[in-house]
């Protein structure tokens, strides 16, 4: 039952989770659901860090839970390293917890979406834990027990992990980072308090921000809508929606952080942008599968969308094949400029840029719209230099979203094209190949 003041609904309704608290302190909606929603006597929670050691969210949070409360554990590391996977799981196993908390951004999430699955699954070791993750030609059903223990997730960022079922993790032996999938993994409940993520550092939160808009435009890009036929529609309403939620107010949170009804509308914006995603079941292209690798490399999860989504579009558009593979890609391409274009807000950054509508591809509006929002643009920015290239093309080639991009990438060397124009040291990095212009 939802308190007075809640908005209590299905985030990706018919999908039977997440549901979604919003409008109400998150500590007072966290206790409520703990107690009343779950029955939950044996909580364990994960807390970013940055919000244990210096935010009194933690404090209130720990303080109303009381002595329901049996472990904490304090930050996973970025991209979710395997080891602190299996922490987590012999925590869940050994204090026998009846639910799980994340206060905190995107690694929490996918951690303690991997530790449940592991814990149902008595996986304690790293051997364990690798016969889990999803591999070509698994359903992620087979002979794998589903999650037991529920997860209430409180976010801080936009990464939007909180309604995508699928979990990540890092395998440090080779720096692979794996996805860990079924039916029963994923938060049951998403706290969203647009109050408490005031705190989050900027870059996180804008980078974060630009990972929503990755979705948003990988969405509307996606094969899938070329291959799905009936329902596109609908599937574009929402991710084109979730980029009318997010474009303008990114801008306006960078020049004014403390507003809370702008914060509010982007925690919205990547709801949409989920909506969109599961209704048409999407698949992402090169911009995940590459960030995806990009991560155990130590790249922010929100700075691989900033780097590499508008290399990916600048290339699917120059080596589309012919006929209507290249008129469906320029199509797609279109659509996402004019939801850029068509806000005033948005397009006026554009221009200040140096941007006109006329002439400007859609991997150089986003590009610009990156570099709006003091972000980077390259794999330079990021610390990575051309001797990271080979093993990351390599290691990218077995992402999943690499067989999935609009244009086909069959070997290396094409990531390799893609990484060299997101390098940023004078080989390509920003060469533009304007849409009605494009060979």
């Amino acid at each position: 039952m939802p308190l007075p003041g809640e908005s209590y609904f299905l985030a990706l309704a018919p999908n039977p989770k997440p549901f979604v608290s919003l409008g109400l302190p998150f500590d007072v909606s966290c206790v409520h659901h703990a107690t009343n929603t779950f029955h939950a006597s044996r909580i364990y929670l994960i807390v970013s860090r940055s919000i244990s050691h210096a935010n009194p969210a933690f404090t209130a949070l720990r303080t109303a839970l009381g002595d329901k409360l049996v472990g904490i554990r304090h930050g996973i590391r970025q991209h979710v390293p395997w080891p602190d996977v299996l922490e987590v799981t012999s925590d869940l196993d050994r204090l026998s917890a009846d639910l799980i908390i994340t206060l905190g951004a995107g690694s929490l999430t996918d951690g303690a979406k991997v530790a449940t699955f592991a814990a149902a699954n008595k996986a304690f070791t790293l051997g364990a834990l690798d016969r889990l993750h999803i591999r070509w030609g698994d359903d992620g059903k087979t002979e794998k027990k589903p999650v037991t223990i529920p997860t209430i997730n409180i976010p801080t960022s936009l990464s939007g992990g909180e309604y995508n079922s699928p979990g990540g993790a890092t395998d440090l032996r080779n720096g692979i980072k794996s996805s860990f999938q079924h039916p029963s993994i994923g938060a049951q409940l998403v706290i969203l308090d647009p109050a408490l993520t005031v705190s989050t550092p900027e870059k996180v939160w804008l980078s974060s921000g630009m990972r929503a808009v990755d979705h948003c435009v990988e969405g509307l890009t996606s094969i899938g809508l070329r291959e799905g036929g009936r329902g596109n529609e609908k599937v574009e309403g929402y991710c084109v929606k979730g980029l009318r939620l997010l474009l303008p107010n990114l801008l306006v949170t960078k020049n004014n952080p403390g507003d809370l009804e702008t914060r509010r509308s982007e925690m919205l914006g990547v709801i949409e942008a989920f909506r969109g995603l599961t209704s048409g079941v999407l698949p992402m292209g090169a911009s995940h599968g590459i960030g995806h690798q990009l991560g155990p490399l130590g790249v922010g999860h929100g700075e691989t969308s900033c780097v590499m989504l508008p290399s990916v579009l600048r290339w699917n558009l120059k080596n589309a094949a012919g006929g209507e593979e290249r008129e469906w890609v320029e199509e797609r391409q279109r659509k996402v400029l004019d939801v850029f274009w068509g806000d005033a807000t948005v397009a006026e950054a554009l221009e200040q840029r140096g941007l006109s509508r006329e002439t400007a591809g859609a991997g150089d509006v986003v590009g610009a719209f990156v570099a709006a929002l003091g972000l980077p643009t390259t794999l330079k920015e990021v610390g990575i230099g051309r001797d990271k290239l080979e093993g990351l093309a390599k290691n990218t080639m077995t992402d999943r979203c690499i067989p999935t991009n609009p244009v086909a990438i069959d070997n290396e060397g094409q990531l390799l094209e893609i990484l060299e124009l997101a390098l940023g040291d004078g080989s390509g990095a920003h060469s533009a190949f304007p849409l009605q212009n494009a060979e």
